[in-house]
C-alpha cells in the first residue's frame, strides 16, 4: 500500500511538472517571437507603426526569361538578383513611404528627384531602397538575349559618336567607370539636358537625385555577377556589351516610358 501511494504521488507531481514546463515553454516561444518581430522592425530604421495599406511599388516582370542571358549572366544569378534583391528594395521602400501618407501619389522618380524635400526620418531609406528599385527597373529593361556585334544605331549612335568621338571610345570610358567604381555601385550613361555624360554612383544612388536622366546603367554590385565571374569584374563588364538592349536605350533617350 505505501508503495502504491508513493507511486501515485510521484506520477501526479510528474504530470504537474510537465504541464508547467509546457506552459513556460509556450510563453517563452511567444515572447521570443515578439522580440524577433520587434527587433526586425527596429533594425529597419523607420517607424513601422503606420504600414502602407497597399503595396505602392511592385516588382516589374522581366521582359525575358531568367535563362535568356545565360551565356553572359547565369540563370541562378538572375533569379536571386531579380526575385530577392530587387524585391527587398521594394519592400523596404514601401515600408518607408507608408509612414508618410503625403507621399502616396509620388512616383519613385519624383521621390529620388526631391530627396531634400522628404521627411528626414525616411530620406535615407528612400535614397537607398528607392534608388535600388529605380536602378534595377532600368537595368532589366536595357538588357536582352545575346547579340553579337551589338551596337546602337540612328540618333543614339550619332549622339554617342559626337560626344565620345567613337562608339569604341564610349565603351572604353564606360567600362573604366564600371571597373574603377570602388566597392558597390553603378556605371551610367545619362542625359544632362541635351548632352550625354558618363557617371558612376556608389551603392544604390541614382542619377535622378542630381538631376540627370539615366539612359543605360550597369550594376557592379558583386551580387550581379559573382556566381559566374567571382572577382573578375572586368570580365563581366566586357561580356555585358553582348546583352545591351540598344533599342531600349534609344527609347530612353527619346523620353519614351518603358515598364513600371
Amino acid at each position: 500500500m505505501p508503495d502504491k501511494q508513493t507511486t501515485s504521488h510521484s506520477d501526479t507531481s510528474s504530470n504537474l511538472g510537465r504541464r508547467a514546463f509546457l506552459q513556460t515553454s509556450a510563453l517563452a516561444v511567444g515572447a521570443g517571437a515578439a522580440a524577433i518581430s520587434l527587433g526586425s522592425s527596429a533594425m529597419a530604421g523607420v517607424n513601422f507603426e503606420t504600414q502602407p495599406s497597399l503595396d505602392k511599388f511592385t516588382l516589374p516582370a522581366l521582359p525575358y526569361g531568367y535563362d535568356a542571358l545565360e551565356s553572359i549572366i547565369d540563370q541562378e544569378t538572375m533569379k536571386i538578383h531579380h526575385g530577392k534583391h530587387h524585391q527587398t528594395y521594394i519592400d523596404k521602400l514601401n515600408a518607408a513611404v507608408g509612414t508618410a501618407t503625403e507621399l502616396a501619389s509620388k512616383s519613385v522618380e519624383d521621390l529620388l528627384g526631391g530627396l531634400d524635400k522628404l521627411p528626414e526620418a525616411i530620406r535615407g531609406a528612400v535614397r537607398n531602397h528607392g534608388g535600388g528599385h529605380a536602378n534595377h527597373s532600368l537595368f532589366w529593361q536595357v538588357m536582352r538575349p545575346v547579340q553579337q556585334n551589338n551596337a546602337p544605331s540612328g540618333k543614339l549612335a550619332e549622339k554617342i559618336k559626337s560626344t565620345f568621338e567613337s562608339f569604341e571610345n564610349f565603351k572604353t570610358a564606360f567600362a573604366a567607370n564600371a571597373v574603377g567604381q570602388f566597392g558597390s555601385g553603378w556605371s551610367w550613361l545619362v542625359s544632362a539636358g541635351d548632352k550625354l555624360e558618363l557617371m558612376a554612383t556608389p551603392n544604390q544612388d541614382s542619377p535622378l537625385s542630381v538631376g540627370k536622366r539615366p539612359l543605360l546603367g550597369l550594376d557592379v554590385w558583386e551580387h550581379a555577377y559573382y556566381l559566374k565571374y567571382q572577382n573578375r569584374r572586368a570580365d563581366y563588364v566586357q561580356a555585358w556589351w553582348d546583352v545591351v538592349n540598344w533599342d531600349q536605350v534609344a527609347k530612353n533617350l527619346a523620353g519614351e516610358k518603358s515598364g513600371s
